[in-house]
């Protein structure tokens, strides 16, 4: 399992809602081909670009932008965060 969980923040919130990117926590192995692949793959949206960060209690974050600039938003509500 690539995807773990979508990491919402406070600034999470707001890149969501100015820039309409999503951010997940990662399997720490996964590269960022797979980890578009994979996104693509559960929400049926089109990737555009990932970045990915370490954090600070050694987790890799992915920041994910989607082509659609509602696919963020869209896909939190069906997950139930939003």
């Amino acid at each position: 399992m690539i995807v773990k969980y979508p990491y919402v923040s406070e600034k999470a919130s707001r890149d969501l809602e100015f820039e309409g990117k999503l951010q997940f926590i990662v399997d720490n192995k996964a590269s960022k081909i797979k980890i578009a692949k994979e996104i693509e793959r559960m929400f049926d949206k089109k990737v555009v670009s990932v970045r990915t960060v370490m954090t600070m209690k050694g987790q890799k974050k992915a920041i994910v932008t989607f082509a659609d600039a509602k696919a963020g938003e869209e896909i939190l509500s069906r997950l139930g965060v939003m």
